[in-house]
Parts: structure tokens; C-alpha cells; sequence
């Protein structure tokens, strides 16, 4: 398993630009070969959950030392249960970080796909989906060209998610409700996202 990490990350660090969304389906169901599956171990929700709550949920939008270490700690870890989840969300992670340092736009189908694998893997396993990968499935499908189903996906989201910030922001953007616009003014008007959108 340590070794067909160590290849799965050099061939991403390589191959950053050129994934496709079947490329990352393959990569993805060889990692989850070697995967520990454990629907009792809530580790990885766990870490995807924190990362949420530290970057997206939060004012500031800044991720702890702390975090970023225990997230590198279970994704080094071979022993780790459900590493191919946090695997494929570091890919993700990864992909945008890049794409966004060298100006370029991600690859939507790459994008799609990798939230498409992850919902579907979350749910089977923890039998619920993280809120950030609604976040994540929702501007992918938005950078797509799918508003509707984006659109779709934020308010699915909510219904499970309803404190969600980021969720709610979206949601307003689409809708423009008042109820959401006041709620975001009055409860959240130092969010990042809220601010980032000029929502006042």
C-alpha cells in the first residue's frame, strides 16, 4: 500500500493538469483495492469533517497547524481505514491548489467526477456524505456549466446541512431569497464567503 502511495502521488505531482475524470476513477478504484474499508472507523469522515468546520465553516477561512498535521499523519499512514477517501480529497485538493497557482482554470471534469466518487463512497461507507463534499460537488457542477444541478446539490445539502455558511451562501446567490440575505447580514457578516460576495 506505501508503495502504490508513493506512485499515486508522484504521478499526480507530474500530471497535475492532464487528469480526467477517467483518469481519477481509475486511480481511484486501484487505492481502494489496498484500502482497509471500516465503516466503524470514522477517522477520515472525521479529518474531511474538521477540515470543513477549520476552512469553509469558519470566519477566517485559515486551516490550523494542527490539522494540516493530522491530516498528513493519517493520509502517511498505510494502516489508515478508508485512505482511499482522503486520498482522492487530497487529489482534489491538490488539483485546485495547483490549477489556481499557475492561473489556470481546474479541469471540471476531473472535478465532477472526484466529488462524484466521493459522495458516492462516503455514503456507502459512513452512510451519510461530509458537507464539503456537497460544497465541493456543488462548484464543481457550477464551474461546469450546471446551474441547475448545482443548484440542486446546495439544496440537498441544506436539508442535511442547514448551519452550513458556505451552503447558505450559494444558496442565496441562486435565489436571492431575503430571509437568507438577513440571516447571513445578521449571523455571519464576518464569514469570508460572505464578505468575499459582497453580500450586505
Amino acid at each position: 500500500m506505501k508503495k502504490l502511495i508513493l506512485t499515486i502521488f508522484f504521478c499526480i505531482s507530474l500530471n497535475t493538469f492532464a487528469q480526467t475524470g477517467n483518469q481519477v476513477k481509475d486511480i481511484f478504484l486501484k487505492i481502494k483495492q489496498e484500502s482497509n474499508i471500516d465503516r466503524n472507523d470514522k477517522a477520515v469522515y472525521d479529518i474531511l469533517d474538521e477540515f470543513y468546520t477549520k476552512s469553509l465553516q469558519a470566519e477566517n477561512d485559515e486551516m490550523t497547524p494542527e490539522t494540516v498535521q493530522r491530516i498528513e499523519k493519517l493520509a502517511s499512514n498505510p494502516d489508515t481505514k478508508n485512505l482511499h477517501i482522503l486520498l482522492l480529497f487530497l487529489m482534489y485538493q491538490q488539483h485546485l491548489s495547483r490549477t489556481s497557482m499557475a492561473g489556470k482554470t481546474p479541469d471540471t471534469e476531473f472535478q465532477t467526477e472526484a466529488m462524484k466518487l466521493l459522495e458516492n463512497e462516503t455514503k456507502d461507507i459512513y452512510g451519510k456524505v461530509p458537507v464539503i463534499i456537497y460544497i465541493y460537488k456543488a462548484e464543481a457542477l457550477d464551474g461546469a456549466g450546471k446551474k441547475e444541478d448545482a443548484k440542486a446539490v446546495v439544496d440537498q445539502g441544506l436539508k442535511e446541512y442547514p448551519d452550513s455558511v458556505p451552503l447558505k451562501v450559494y444558496s442565496y446567490l441562486n435565489t436571492k431569497d431575503e430571509v437568507l440575505r438577513n440571516d447571513l447580514i445578521k449571523n455571519h457578516p464576518n464569514h469570508w464567503m460572505v464578505l468575499q460576495f459582497g453580500i450586505k
